[in-house]
């Protein structure tokens, strides 16, 4: 009787982990799906971008002397019969390495830092250009002049506006402005802009404003950036906001503190703020990469999830997360135009009822320096300052 009891108890706890482990499948399959589109959803509208039409060119095949004479001559034809030499082996292709965490081999993210507390409004202070590569690993970065005099298409038909600087097409896509209402707003029209003067196309894109770098820094607890000179921010005149003075020498920035310093250009030029910039590119790079921070990177994208504009998804976040270690000084490449082909000049704004200070490109020859930097030929090692 007791061992009848037993049976009986053993099988109810068979039926019991039975129909458990039924309601947990049935779960997962209802959830499963929801959980994954979250997961591979873009967290903002995407840039749908026009897709380019390739030119086909037919193939040419050339035929050997011998099938010229057969074509002419059908008896010179050999049988199957005759001694004739093997054709050499074909080389097998060497398999390409797969993608690291994930992810495509190329992912091109375009990454703008606005110059405004939100994102109605405010010129593109910062452009830049990932190239990321999961197959080497590699990343590199390209910087575009925010004063390029460039086309910019779609707006046209509100406001008669068919030129301007390259960091004016994100402030005509903002939504405050009411000039574009094509996809991606800011980002989706410099993006535009890009494309159809430069040929450089983008699949990403990430936009910062000014207050949510800050706070992204202070998050972090600061970044540390050592300067070989003393580097001014003062003004030279009432007209310009005052950045502070930065000594030569091992600084802790906070928040407020990186963001003047990436933002100082009175008394320097672009160029300078540009390596200014990338300073504190590697300097984030590196506290992302503190083994006390790494952990709290998902809790941190959680955080700002609603304060970054990004078409990127929760899955691509995660990829890009996932290589940073694997990018090393080596691998992380900072480029620029060469300055002998940005010519300086003025023009006349219509928007702004004045002459205006332009950079002047022959944009065949930026195509050439984008094509290979698409090619991932350019640059080919670190000819500017890079990551110490």
């Amino acid at each position: 009787m007791e061992s009848s009891n037993k049976n009986s108890n053993h099988n109810r706890i068979l039926i019991f982990l039975g129909i458990l482990i039924i309601v947990i499948i049935s779960a997962g399959a209802i959830a499963y799906p929801k959980a994954k589109q979250l997961w591979t959803q873009p967290l903002g509208p995407g840039l749908e971008l026009p897709t380019h039409t390739p030119t086909m060119i037919p193939a040419t095949v050339t035929a050997s002397p011998t099938q010229r004479a057969t074509a002419v001559d059908p008896s010179l034809e050999t049988s199957s019969s005759t001694n004739t030499p093997a054709p050499p082996p074909t080389a097998v292709p060497s398999e390409t390495p797969a993608p690291l965490c994930g992810g495509p081999p190329v992912m091109y993210i375009l990454g703008v830092g606005a110059d405004a507390d939100d994102y109605l409004y405010g010129l593109a202070d910062v452009i830049r250009i990932a190239r990321v590569d999961f197959v080497t690993p590699k990343v590199t970065v390209l910087s575009m002049p925010r004063d390029l005099w460039v086309e910019i298409p779609g707006i046209s038909d509100h406001y008669d506006i068919t030129h301007g600087k390259l960091n004016q097409s994100y402030l005509y896509g903002n939504p405050g402005m009411g000039y574009y209402d094509g996809p991606g707003a800011g980002p989706g029209l410099l993006a535009r802009t890009l494309d159809l003067n430069f040929g450089l196309r983008v699949e990403h894109y990430g936009a910062v404003n000014m207050e949510v770098f800050k706070q992204i820094i202070d998050r972090l607890g600061g970044i540390d950036i050592y300067l070989p000179t003393d580097v001014d921010g003062h003004p030279k005149d009432d007209t310009a906001e005052d950045m502070g003075y930065f000594f030569a020498g091992q600084n802790h920035f906070n928040g407020d503190q990186a963001l003047r310093f990436a933002r100082i250009r009175n008394k320097y030029n672009d160029f300078v703020r540009q390596d200014n910039q990338t300073k504190v590119l590697c300097a984030l790079k590196d506290k992302l990469l503190d083994p006390s921070v790494l952990p709290h990177i998902p809790g941190l994208v959680q955080d700002f999830r609603g304060e970054v504009l990004t078409d990127l998804s929760p899955q691509q976040i995660s990829q890009l997360a996932c290589l940073l270690p694997y990018i090393t000084r080596e691998n992380l490449l900072f480029a620029s135009l060469p300055q002998e082909i940005l010519n300086p000049g003025r023009v006349f704004s219509p928007q702004q009822n004045d002459y205006t200070f332009i950079l002047d490109v022959d944009n065949a020859e930026v195509r050439n320096y984008i094509q290979r930097f698409n090619d991932g030929t350019w640059p080919d090692k670190p000819k500017e300052p890079t990551c110490p």
